[in-house]
């Protein structure tokens, strides 16, 4: 472990030192932002009783956040910023993410637990392909490589030859990724010749986008790896704000730094653990921007509060199945990607590419197409099993369209899964 005493820390003590801290955030934010501080509703800093009380506080959203351009919320003068990042978007105004020198020291103590809990050390190289612009995810794997002291390429997304190259020239050990990012450097792989086997890699490190049991298991296999799961988004500080340990038995959230509800996505009302939802998140340690019940839209449930088999006592959420905004309704069934990729990626002959479109025909019908890349031709009875299950595990009627692999455009950045015409 990278700090034993504070990941294995008791549950009692633990809750004492988050409601401390949600006391002391809210005792930031009304000195430094009394807008922000209204919003909440003026809570006092002894008004949270328990932290069952902070439920009591109004959710945060992303809109706020937008509304809010630039640092409206912020809570340190700008003289005290020593950095910015940009949370992804697609609409409005983005989302801008202020640093203190220490926010940036608390981002490299948790990509540092992260690192540890993954098993990489000192010794390992590591390859990092997350970009570093206005993006959090590279820099969060810089500060955490430097924060253990390991030698880190920083190469960035895209160059997938040149990827290839370093990684054995170089002997990189570790490979940090967007989840879906290792299949395309298997597809170069696979057209060069390349053997990942024959490579010094060990360990992969990925997040960012939604990625199944099932597309773990491929990259696994394909790339004769160990992976990790990693969370984290940039209005909450970041990349690291948990991960998996070799335990594989759920995320481990580093709680001294995130307290973390699971909410009904359309209520509001905090559930039950065991119950899958919204992940809802209150930073506990950040200067530049302190956020209280921000909904993330991340769709998980908690698995358990209790000391995992690795010793950490963190709490460990499910690997997150989507988003609240990914989920698909169609012809009045309703699905998350998610459960199409896990279909699919189980059968024989499935490569991981896939691409689900939606529109309406001229009576303005809905209308679906799910076209899948194979690495074999499909015999009719694969079809046909795979058509016959999509009815049944997932409630759609729909004849999937086979193609090579190589068919599907590929993006740039996180893989499109999803073209919904039906609008346009």
């Amino acid at each position: 472990m990278w700090q034993p005493d504070r990941e294995t820390i008791e549950r009692g003590e633990l809750e004492r030192l988050q409601l401390a801290r949600v006391r002391e955030n809210i005792a930031r934010i009304a000195a430094h932002n009394p807008a922000y501080h209204q919003k909440l509703g003026c809570p006092q800093p002894d008004s949270i009783s328990d932290l069952r009380t902070l439920q009591q506080l109004p959710l945060l959203t992303k809109a706020d956040l937008r509304a809010a351009y630039p640092f409206g919320l912020a809570c340190v003068p700008q003289k005290d910023f020593a950095r910015m990042q940009m949370s992804s978007g697609t609409t409005g105004k983005p989302v801008l993410c202020p640093y203190t020198r220490s926010d940036i020291a608390q981002w490299a103590e948790t990509m540092a637990r992260c690192y540890t809990a993954a098993g990489v050390t000192r010794d390992d190289v590591i390859q990092i392909t997350p970009s570093f612009g206005l993006p959090n995810g590279g820099f969060g794997f810089h500060f955490g490589a430097e924060a253990i002291g390991a030698f880190y390429i920083p190469i960035g997304p895209g160059r997938t030859l040149l990827q290839l190259q370093l990684m054995q020239d170089l002997g990189a050990t570790v490979l940090t990724a967007i989840a879906t990012y290792p299949i395309r450097l298997i597809e170069a792989a696979r057209e060069d010749n390349f053997d990942f086997r024959k490579t010094k890699l060990r360990v992969g490190i990925f997040g960012s986008e939604m990625w199944s049991d099932e597309l773990r298991k491929k990259i696994q296999a394909d790339m004769g790896i160990e992976t990790f799961d990693i969370i984290g988004m940039t209005e909450t500080g970041g990349v690291g704000m948990g991960i998996d340990c070799a335990a594989h038995h759920g995320v481990h959230i580093w709680q001294d730094h995130y307290l973390v509800e699971i909410v009904d996505p359309k209520t509001g009302v905090v559930m039950d653990d065991g119950r899958e939802g919204e992940l809802v998140v209150t930073t506990l340690t950040r200067q530049a921007l302190p956020l209280l019940r921000f909904r993330t839209g991340d769709i998980t449930r908690i698995l358990s509060r209790e000391r995992c088999e690795c010793g950490r006592t963190h709490l460990r959420v499910d690997r997150f199945k989507g988003r609240t905004d990914d989920m698909i309704v169609y012809k009045g069934v309703n699905f998350y990607p998610s459960q199409i990729e896990t279909l699919l990626l189980r059968q024989d002959g499935v490569a991981a590419d896939y691409q689900i479109i939606l529109g309406c025909d001229e009576r303005g019908n809905e209308t679906m197409e799910i076209i899948v890349e194979t690495a074999v031709a499909l015999s009719a009875e694969q079809q046909a099993r795979i058509r016959r299950e999509l009815y049944d595990y997932a409630g759609l009627s729909v004849a999937p369209q086979f193609v090579k692999v190589g068919e599907l455009p590929r993006a740039p950045g996180k893989a499109v899964r999803v073209i919904d015409k039906r609008h346009s």
